[in-house]
């Protein structure tokens, strides 16, 4: 009786942490025979488990939604990490879940082993909070699009610029991330055949979602990187196009993943694609590099070099 009880919740955290499972693939798993599988599927129906099986070679079994919520399977680093989130939460992180954050982290640290409980207290009394000042966004939209990421549907969306411009947009959906005080969703636009990263409280999703789609390979820098810096390089009010007369590694070296788009020419030059919120601004950033450069692209970056130049002129005299 131990053994089935142990592997009825061996079972049910492979449920909780893939979408769908063939009947081989659990019976591997869990060694044992898919007739066992099967009953055991069986014995989590009656204890309230809403278990979802399709017949066919395609078929297999995954965690549906039922009418009540049956009790959870969490491990300790989840337990932690779930206690911290609802701390966050309750902040008011995200809109409109502070009270109902509360409620649901006074029910689980009242189950909580008191070895966690004590990691969880340590960790909010050494944290300082500090408010965001982002917009907010509407968790049943964060956790639709979670949903259609994990599930890998396409997804329909109004989306408004940041001049106030109205588009729609249809992507396949990969990530969420949050960065900066904001959410934003990374997503492979369809209409531009490109990678793209967009405000979470400026698309409305449209419901329901689309068929799914075969993943593609991620961006190759890795979705942190690539996020950070599509949000650094999307406020540029002035772009240009500099060669810096030095090899690429070296001049990568110098600068931080954000400031641009580093292209080789030879081995001893390559092309920086960077902005700024004005031509000086980024002259001055160029002058810290202490390296030759040319202006390829940006004829107000061109002026902005005569002008300094003929200053530093005029400071010799």
């Amino acid at each position: 009786m131990l053994e089935t009880s142990a592997r009825l919740l061996r079972l049910l955290s492979l449920l909780q942490t893939h979408r769908h499972w063939t009947g081989p693939e659990l019976a591997t798993r869990l060694e044992v025979t898919t007739r066992t599988v099967r009953n055991d599927v069986e014995r989590l129906r009656s204890l309230g488990y809403p278990v979802d099986a399709t017949p066919g070679v395609a078929g297999g079994y995954r965690l549906g939604a039922g009418a009540a919520l049956p009790p959870l399977l969490l491990d300790d680093e989840e337990a932690v990490a779930v206690a911290v989130g609802l701390r966050t939460a309750a902040g008011g992180s995200v809109t409109g879940i502070e009270e109902t954050s509360v409620r649901a982290l006074a029910k689980l640290e009242q189950v909580l082993p008191s070895r966690l409980r004590y990691r969880v207290n340590a960790l909010q009394s050494y944290t300082v909070p500090i408010p965001g000042s982002g917009p907010v966004v509407d968790p049943s939209v964060l956790t639709a699009l979670a949903a259609a990421c994990r599930d890998h549907e396409r997804l329909r969306f109004d989306y408004a610029s940041h001049s106030g411009a109205l588009s729609v947009r249809t992507v396949e959906p990969y990530r969420l991330a949050h960065l900066r005080g904001r959410w934003y969703l990374v997503a492979f636009d369809l209409d531009r055949s490109d990678w793209r990263t967009f405000r979470v409280d400026r698309l409305t999703p449209k419901i329901p979602t689309g068929p799914r789609f075969p993943p593609r390979d991620l961006p190759s820098e890795g979705l942190a990187s690539y996020v950070d810096r599509s949000v650094s390089t999307a406020m540029w009010q002035f772009r240009a196009r500099i060669r810096i007369f030095a090899p690429l590694a070296v001049v990568a070296a110098r600068l931080p993943a954000t400031a641009g788009v580093l292209t080789e020419i030879d081995e001893s030059s390559c092309y920086l694609d960077a902005g700024s919120d004005s031509p000086g601004m980024l002259l001055r950033y160029l002058s810290m590099l202490d390296l030759d450069f040319s202006v390829a692209e940006a004829p107000e970056l061109v002026d902005e070099v005569r002008k300094l130049a003929a200053r530093y002129a005029r400071a010799l005299e």
